[in-house]
């Protein structure tokens, strides 16, 4: 990661980003009661061009949430319900032989929307799970050896259940290194809980969610956050970061090229909506459990003393010394 061309952005385009943004927030904390921050890291992945990963025992609200992040937006939305019997096929989409024109059609997928919900993708095996990996890195899918291109913005956004839970299969490695992010949803407090019965049983609040933007200002975010600027300091504190992954004793697998890279983007989407056009050090360190742990693998003997991927991680960051907090004008 080189040096980078600056291109500022105005601070109208963050002015409008700050609306957007805030507008689609507040439209899926109608329905996540007392999750702020599990709501912006949504947005976060979202503005990136990322794909998000929701963790977390079944009843605490994870599709809830992909489903507000869906129908907060005007755009084309499928959802995929992932069974033992799903084919790849039915994510990616299959050609069949049409008997009146005597060639084969294409039929879509699940995955050709703007949002895709993956509801329990870890109950599906292997095989089908892997039916994502393209479109998820290369916005794309090839059926029979023809390309058929997705339309932009594209999000996955997959929920699971921890693998301990009956019936479900790891994800692969490959898998999990194409989601931006993890979160898990956690239990509720009391307070959230108790709102939630009260407005939960009369109605579910999705039924009264209307779109509060669409797939062109969604796209306009986007641009807006790829000018964002990353100054070569906070570049290499990322790379810092991820190497340090990939020396710790306690990882057998760390991070990866392109979790860096997730991770550096992210940090941008954060900066443009705290009202910054540049990252600072701050942005990349607050997000690195979450763009970052998901994608590696302790020791056996870390797994066997109790240590997580998430412990190791945290303990590494605050290892890695933070580069000044100040805009780099180079």
């Amino acid at each position: 990661m080189g040096t980078q061309h600056r291109e500022d952005v105005g601070g109208a385009d963050l002015d409008t980003l700050a609306r957007v943004s805030g507008r689609i927030r507040a439209s899926i904390e109608k329905v996540i009661e007392g999750k702020p921050e599990v709501a912006r890291l949504a947005l976060v992945v979202m503005l990136s061009e990322g794909h998000l990963l929701i963790e977390d025992v079944p009843g605490v609200g994870k599709t809830m949430l992909a489903k507000a992040l869906a129908r907060s937006i005007d755009c084309s939305v499928r959802r995929v319900q992932f069974t033992p019997d799903l084919l790849p096929s039915d994510v990616t989409g299959v050609s069949v032989f049409n008997q009146d024109t005597r060639e084969f059609e294409f039929r879509p997928g699940g995955v050709f929307a703007n949002i895709v919900v993956g509801d329990e993708i870890n109950r599906a095996s292997p095989k089908t799970q892997s039916a994502l990996l393209e479109c998820m890195e290369e916005r794309q899918v090839t059926v029979d050896g023809t390309t058929y291109f997705l339309d932009a913005p594209f999000m996955v956004i997959a929920t699971q259940n921890p693998i301990e839970m009956e019936g479900t299969y790891t994800l692969p490695e490959a898998q999990r290194d194409r989601f931006m992010a993890r979160v898990s949803m956690g239990y509720p407090v009391e307070a959230a809980e108790i709102a939630m019965l009260d407005s939960h049983t009369r109605s579910n609040p999705l039924d009264d969610l209307e779109p509060v933007a669409d797939a062109s200002e969604i796209r306009k975010l986007i641009d807006i956050v790829g000018q964002v600027y990353v100054s070569e300091a906070v570049q290499r504190y990322a790379v810092a970061i991820a190497t340090a992954t990939r020396r710790s004793p306690e990882l057998m697998l760390g991070a990866s090229p392109r979790a860096t890279l997730h991770l550096v983007r992210a940090a941008k989407a954060t900066a443009a909506m705290s009202g910054r056009d540049y990252v600072i050090p701050d942005d990349v360190k607050d997000l690195a459990v979450q763009v970052l742990s998901h994608r590696l693998l302790t020791t056996v003997e870390a797994s066997m003393s109790g240590r997580t991927p998430e412990a190791a991680l945290r303990q590494i960051v605050a290892g890695v010394p933070m580069p000044e907090s100040r805009r780099s004008a180079t």
